[in-house]
């Protein structure tokens, strides 16, 4: 590899680990605007009543938000594309199980079920929030979301659909909350098993909260 190729490969891990914490924050703030839904009605309405209808949020972030997911997803592809082709040692003779763990070696796999994920959690809220708005022109209820969230989850195999995908996530996480910080330079001998186990926590936590939401609006819908 040249130096020009060496120099593109890190910018694109560097971009794919920028993009990857931005997508890491939403699902943070997504996350605590959801759990609020399991402890108040009142403040989940208010709350998704103001980012549904701030024009900074749904002008700017929300673009924004659909961009870094569409580039996250397609330098991913691109990324395996391009590690396929560069590697020369057949995996036959590499045993790549016995120096990586599977999460790492399909990526791609978890990838692809967390964007097939987010495809349904797009038709599921996304679009019917947008034909409220902008096909529909229906007035503004500041007490819908609650119910709708609700609405969402009353049927077993939804609820079962989203602990799959969250399960996918988690796996996803996994790797790539490491993998993000090394692309970046903050992966190093003195702080690797902290970066460890802080993606082991993150990976956990925050698909186990959506999971724990999804069966919560389930059993008491």
């Amino acid at each position: 590899m040249n130096n020009s190729s060496f120099y593109k490969s890190i910018g694109y891990k560097v971009l794919m680990a920028l993009s990857g914490f931005f997508l890491m924050f939403f699902l943070v703030q997504h996350l605590s605007i959801n759990m609020l839904s399991v402890f108040s009605e009142e403040m989940f309405n208010e709350t998704s009543h103001f980012m549904g209808t701030n024009p900074i949020v749904q002008g700017l972030l929300q673009p924004v938000l659909l961009f870094a997911v569409l580039f996250h997803f397609i330098m991913g592809i691109f990324l395996e594309y391009k590690n396929n082709k560069a590697r020369t040692i057949n995996y036959a003779y590499n045993k790549p199980s016995a120096n990586s763990s599977w999460v790492s070696r399909n990526m791609i796999i978890s990838g692809l079920t967390v964007l097939a994920f987010l495809i349904l959690h797009f038709i599921d809220f996304w679009i019917p929030e947008i034909a409220y708005k902008y096909v529909n022109f229906l007035p503004e209820d500041p007490t819908r979301y609650f119910h709708e969230i609700q609405a969402k989850f009353i049927h077993p195999e939804r609820v079962i659909a989203y602990v799959i995908a969250f399960v996918f996530l988690s796996l996803h996480l996994m790797h790539g909350f490491q993998s993000s910080f090394q692309s970046v330079g903050f992966k190093n001998n003195s702080n690797s098993l902290l970066i460890i186990k802080l993606s082991y926590l993150f990976s956990i936590i925050v698909p186990a909260g959506f999971i724990f939401i999804a069966i919560f609006h389930y059993l008491n819908h």
